[in-house]
């Protein structure tokens, strides 16, 4: 007998650390998101080239970021018996990553604020099916 083999995992598991920890929470995209927003407003009042070019450049990072976040909550967290409760989160996480995207593409307030609006309906969701019970480590 392969002595690999013998010792392999029977299962694997996956989870947004690659380690089941059960640590979700829609906070982390939130801080993303407002900080895309914020850098959304520096770029705009800015005339430095050079400093509008760092703006687009960390903007994009943390959209992709809050994107990342919210696809591990729908794809790692919510369940089906979430979906009874919550039928339309599975619409709301699609359109909070195609969101995400476009507030990667461009520098528009407005699309920062959607992407905020759409994570708190994310975040509505979670607390509604237990997520800060579940989730998170008492204080």
């Amino acid at each position: 007998m392969d002595l690999r083999r013998a010792f392999a995992p029977t299962r694997t598991a996956h989870a947004h650390c690659d380690v089941p920890c059960g640590i979700y929470d829609p906070v982390q995209a939130r801080i993303e998101a407002e900080s895309c927003y914020r850098i959304i407003e520096k770029y705009h009042a800015s005339t430095d080239d050079v400093f509008r070019a760092r703006c687009l450049i960390v903007k994009e990072e943390r959209a992709e970021l809050a994107k990342h976040h919210i696809d591990v909550l729908w794809s790692d967290y919510f369940k089906p018996e979430h979906l009874e409760k919550f039928p339309d989160i599975k619409d709301t996480c699609w359109k909070a990553a195609k969101q995400a995207s476009k507030v990667k593409q461009g520098v528009d307030l407005d699309a920062a604020k959607e992407l905020l609006a759409l994570i708190d309906k994310i975040d509505e969701a979670w607390r509604g099916t237990g997520g800060a019970q579940n989730t998170r480590l008492a204080s």
